[in-house]
Parts: C-alpha cells; sequence; structure tokens
C-alpha cells in the first residue's frame, strides 16, 4: 500500500534512461558523471567557519576530479593560445615561401597545426566541459547540500525555533550553489585567466618584449580594479544573500501559516510584511549592480587604451622593421582576445567574490555548533523497565530566572504520572529535558539507572513515544506519515494501528489534488489538510504503531470532541498497559484517573497524590480542579 512513485523515490537509480539516447553517448555521460556521487556516505561533522577551510571541507573528496579539470582547462587554453601564433607563422610564410612550395616546405608545421587544432584543442575543450557539467556542477553543490542537510538534522530543537525554517532552507540551497559557481568561476575564469597570461608573455617574448609594455601597463591596472574595486562586492553580495534569505522567510512564514492569514483576514498585513522584505531586497540589489557598472566602466576605459597603445606599438615596430605581418596579426589578435576576455572574466571574479560573499554568509547559519551532541562512545539505552528519575534537575534556556529548578521527581516503571499547572509551570520543559532536546543545567535525568546524557539521542528517542498538543504531520501520505512510528511495519501492522486511533473512520475518504485516495492520499503542509482532531489520530496512530515502552502524553486528545475523545481515552488505556506514561495536561479530567498526580508551579513541585488525594488537600490542584469543572469540563 505505498503511495505512488515510491519505488522511484526509494530507488532513485531506477529512473527510465532518456528515450533514443544512444547506448555508447550515454555511456561517455555516465562515466563523467560517476566521478562525483553528491550522495556517498561521509562523516557528518560540523563544517569549518572559516572561508577558506570551509570551501576546503567541501571540495577535498573531490580533489582528483577538480585537477583533472584544471589540467584539461589549461591545455585548452594553451592550445587556443597557439592558434594565435600558427596564424601569424603562416601569414609570415605566405609572404616568404612560394605558393607552389608553401605545402611541402612547411608540412610537418601544418600537420601540427592541424594536429592541435582538430584535435588537442576540442578534446580537453569538450573533456574539461564534460567534468564541468557532468561531474562538478550537479555533484559539488549537491553534496555540499546534502552534508549539510545532514549536519543540520542534528541540530537541537532551540536552533530551528529561533530562525525561519524557509531562511535555514534558502541557506542550505544557496550555499550549495555559491560553492559550486565559486569553484567554476576559478576553473572558468581566474585558472584559465592565469594560464591565458602566461602564454601571451611566452608569445610576446618569442615575437618582441617590447610588445609586453602595454600588457604589463594594462595587467597593473587590472588588478587593482580587482583589487580594490571587487572585494566590496562581497559585502554587498552577502548583504543580497541575507535579504533573499529573509525575503524567503518572511513569504514561506505566510504561507506556512496561512490557516491564521485566512481566520484572522491579515492578507493586507502579510502583504506590507513581504513588501518590506522586497523593498530591502531591491535595494541590496541595486547597491550591488551599482558596485559592477562602476567596474564595467574602469574596465571599458582600460581595454580601450590597451587595444590603441597595442595597434600603435605594433605598427611602430614593424615600421622599424623589428617585426613582421604576422607578427603584428598575432600580437593585435592576442589583445583583441584578451579584450574580449578581460569583461568575461572581470564578471567571473566578481562572480567568485559574489559567491564567496554567499558562502561566508551561508557559513554564519550552518556551520553553528551543535548545541545538544552525543558523547564520544555514547551507547544504545536498553529500556528494562522504564523508570524515570529527575536528579535535583535545574533549566532556565539560558535565561536569569529558572524554568526548572531542584527537581526531584521518581516515575516507577510501569506508572502512569501526570503533570498538572499553570501556563508557564515548567510541564513542557519537563518533556523536553526527558527527550533531551536541551541538556540539564544542573543535575540528571535517568532512564532505569542510565544517565540519558551518556546514551545516543537516537535510542533515548526510538524509546519513548510522543504525542503532542501542536500536531504537525509531514507533507507525505497519510500511509507513510502512520508508518513514521515505525518504518519498517507492515500494511497490516499500519492498517491496526489506524483501527485502533479511529482514524479507518475517515481516511478512505481522503483525496488529494493528484487524485490519491484513502492511504495514499497527501496531507498537506504540517498537514492541513486534516482537522486538529483528524491529525491527532494520525498521530496517536504513528505512536500505537512504534509501541515504545515510555509514552508521553502532551494534551494528547485536545483537539477532538467528547464522543471521539472517550473513544480515543479507551484506546489509550489500553495502549498504557506496561508502559511507563507521563501525560501532560491543561484540561484535569483527561490525566485525573492516572496513578499519580505531579502538581508544579514556579518550575517547582509544589503537590504530589492521587486524584482524590490532591482534592482533600484543598491546594493548588484543588483551587485548579475547582475553577475547570466549574466551567466547561464538567465532574467526573
Amino acid at each position: 500500500m505505498q503511495p505512488p512513485g515510491y519505488l522511484l523515490a526509494v530507488h532513485p537509480n531506477r529512473a527510465k534512461p532518456e528515450c533514443g539516447q544512444n547506448k555508447t553517448v550515454r555511456m561517455i555521460f555516465e562515466f563523467f558523471e560517476r566521478k562525483i556521487d553528491p550522495l556517498a556516505p561521509v562523516p557528518v561533522v560540523q563544517p569549518p567557519q572559516t572561508t577558506l577551510a570551509f570551501f576546503r571541507h567541501f571540495i577535498a573528496p573531490f580533489k582528483g576530479v577538480v585537477l583533472v579539470t584544471l589540467l584539461l582547462s589549461g591545455v585548452a587554453a594553451i592550445s587556443e593560445l597557439y592558434l594565435y601564433r600558427f596564424l601569424g607563422l603562416i601569414l609570415d610564410w605566405m609572404a616568404s615561401t612560394a605558393r607552389e612550395d608553401f605545402v611541402e616546405t612547411h608540412v610537418v608545421a601544418l600537420l601540427l597545426m592541424v594536429f592541435v587544432t582538430a584535435i588537442i584543442r576540442p578534446v580537453s575543450t569538450l573533456a574539461s566541459r564534460a567534468y564541468i557539467n557532468l561531474a562538478l556542477a550537479p555533484g559539488i553543490a549537491n553534496a555540499t547540500r546534502w552534508q549539510n542537510h545532514q549536519y543540520l538534522l542534528q541540530q537541537s530543537l532551540g536552533y530551528f525555533q529561533n530562525d525561519f525554517a524557509g531562511r535555514v532552507a534558502q541557506k542550505v540551497m544557496q550555499t550549495g550553489n555559491a560553492l559550486r559557481e565559486a569553484l567554476l568561476n576559478v576553473i572558468d575564469g581566474a585558472w584559465f585567466m592565469v594560464i591565458y597570461m602566461i602564454g601571451i608573455v611566452a608569445v610576446f617574448v618569442e615575437i618582441n618584449t617590447t610588445l609586453l609594455l602595454p600588457v604589463a601597463l594594462w595587467s597593473v591596472l587590472y588588478l587593482l580594479v580587482i583589487v580594490f574595486m571587487v572585494p566590496p562586492v562581497r559585502a554587498k553580495s552577502a548583504a543580497l544573500s541575507e535579504a533573499t534569505s529573509g525575503l524567503t522567510g518572511r513569504v514561506v512564514d505566510s504561507y506556512t501559516n496561512i490557516q491564521s492569514v485566512k481566520l484572522f483576514a491579515h492578507s493586507e498585513l502579510e502583504e506590507a510584511f513581504a513588501a518590506e522584505g522586497i523593498r530591502r531586497h531591491t535595494q541590496a540589489f541595486r547597491t550591488l549592480m551599482r558596485a559592477i557598472l562602476g567596474m564595467t566602466t574602469v574596465l571599458t576605459v582600460l581595454n580601450t587604451v590597451m587595444l590603441i597603445a597595442m595597434a600603435g606599438l605594433s605598427l611602430y615596430l614593424w615600421m622599424q622593421s623589428t617585426v613582421t605581418v604576422g607578427e603584428v596579426a598575432v600580437a593585435n589578435g592576442l589583445i583583441i582576445r584578451l579584450n574580449q576576455m578581460s569583461g568575461w572574466i572581470l564578471r567571473t571574479i566578481t562572480s567568485l567574490f559574489e559567491n564567496i560573499g554567499t558562502v561566508q554568509n551561508g557559513i554564519i547559519t550552518i556551520a553553528q555548533p551543535v548545541a545538544v551532541k552525543d558523547r564520544p562512545g555514547a551507547k544504545q539505552l536498553t529500556v528494562s523497565g522504564g523508570e524515570i528519575h529527575f536528579d535535583h534537575v535545574s533549566f532556565n534556556y539560558g535565561a536569569t530566572a529558572a524554568v526548572i529548578h531542584d527537581c526531584n521527581l521518581t516515575i516507577k516503571a510501569g506508572e502512569r504520572v501526570g503533570l498538572v499547572g499553570r501556563s508557564g509551570a515548567g510541564k513542557s520543559t519537563l518533556v523536553n529535558l526527558l527527550m533531551r532536546f536541551y541538556d540539564t543545567e544542573q543535575g540528571r535525568i535517568t532512564i532505569d539507572g542510565t544517565d540519558i546524557s551518556t546514551v545516543t539521542q537516537q535510542s533515548l528517542r526510538s524509546s519513548i513515544a510522543v504525542v503532542t498538543q501542536d500536531t504537525s504531520l509531514l507533507h507525505r501520505s497519510i500511509a507513510d506519515n502512520i508508518r513514521y512510528g515505525r518504518p519498517e511495519a507492515t500494511d497490516q501492522e499500519m492498517l491496526e494501528a489506524a483501527r485502533k486511533a479511529s482514524a479507518d473512520e475517515f481516511i478512505p475518504a481522503l483525496t488529494d489534488p493528484l487524485g490519491r485516495v484513502g492511504f495514499d492520499a497527501y496531507v498537506g503542509e504540517r498537514g492541513v489538510k486534516l482537522s486538529g482532531g483528524q491529525r491527532q489520530r494520525i498521530a496517536l496512530a504513528r505512536v500505537i504503531l512504534k509501541d515504545a515502552p515510555i509514552l508521553v502524553l502532551d494534551e494528547a486528545t485536545s483537539a477532538l470532541d467528547s464522543e471521539v475523545e472517550a473513544v480515543i481515552q479507551a484506546q489509550l488505556n489500553t495502549l498504557m498497559q506496561g508502559k511507563t506514561v507521563l501525560a501532560v495536561a491543561h484540561r484535569l479530567s483527561t490525566i485525573a484517573a492516572l496513578d499519580r498526580l505531579i502538581v508544579l508551579d514556579a518550575g517547582a513541585i509544589v503537590e504530589t497524590g492521587t486524584h482524590a488525594e490532591l482534592l482533600a488537600n484543598n491546594g493548588l490542584y484543588a483551587s485548579l480542579w475547582n475553577r475547570q469543572s466549574g466551567g466547561f469540563l464538567g465532574s467526573l
């Protein structure tokens, strides 16, 4: 009962070959494409926080491909240079050799020219482009994105709570693209230019060193343009990257919370929110474009002066009989080519600095250290009974006032305990600390005597099933969302979990815009296509399927109507059998029947006991109970 496209999603290499594509051509393409596998397994580590180290970190696994590409690109540049030199020689030979003797006299040189022109230059050019287009371009960017995505999945919950999800995603995408473009800028631009300039110097030394004067002066001024006018582009590019990410974050935030936008009729407010982002982006873009236009203007003047200087100097040397007509043609041909290249090279170098700026901006977001880490040598958690112990635990989210203060609490194996208290009392914080979304600032938490900070987060959270008050689903099929509890579950087990959660009542009627129905229907981003009650029943089915020894319920039935709540509560009672249960609730009627209730106030335990005992004590719990039972809840 997998959704359409399941096999292709799990086995992406099963994609069909392009129709009509020649097998030999396909094999050649695949030869280059196999040079870089973006999904190749690598250790997941924090990316370096300095720019050069960041580039080296992501390029190092593919340095062999990069070096081969540089070599091929260099050969292509040198062979192009010598086409101009060959042209000059041919012009001089034509002037000095009889036509009938031309081929016989210069046959070896002509064959060499043909070999360079017909074999060396096209093969090296095409091979370098194949490495760039089929290996580096698609491979480097996605390898960077993949490794950064893997690293960010390890970040703490607080990391994502303090930023736009859309902004973080944009940084991952932008940084991968910018790193790739910067590398290609070096290969296609800076490296090609270096080889070309060395070749021009070699040719002019052979012809007449005087011809180097305009080139040398132009080179100095060109370098000054790069040194003084290009680097500011990096800062302007970083500002544009930040403005782009901010704009994306604003737009995605509106779309993600579209239900609230509609409910409160705040389309105009969201338009203003996005408009401010667009204004900032437009201003950042204009600032960058002004800098680029200034560089282009200066370069145009430099190129014009160099063209005139080289033409005048080469004609003067010809008139002095120190250079030949062919050498004049070579010198001016190379300068015209250099003139054409200079704008492209400057744009490439500018793009290089822009991309470096984008990468630097992305490093700030991506390369942050993980707040909650597994210790070196962390072991797997083995739950034998499920006893939970909070031992003098204190926590304050980095603030001055403690949210949890010196909490001592033991939940016995198989015991069902409810957490009660006003909003902000620390109930959800205790759950977050138990899940190790945050590390305790003082004290420790143990499960069956094992400190949870000494085990892997993966094994800890695999041993705890949680249903939260704010249930969000993945934009995947109903079946995929339920199977999230245990991906290896069979169809029958998945269906049984849905039945136990009373979700099978509405699932068959679900459809999506692509015509998928029932368990194959997609639920929309965060499950927006389902009602709150339907989302929580899917979440409950997921927990039922997971069948973990420790169960955490955070307002698990808050979005259900009374009739459905009664059904789910009965299933929860069955699900709780033999498990250690920690239930958080604002509606006291949902946890009154638990074995023991813990009353929190201002981060400390102020009362503990059964429902009847706490009512008899006439303390905070009794006050909360009387307030609710006199309202919408009614009595037990």
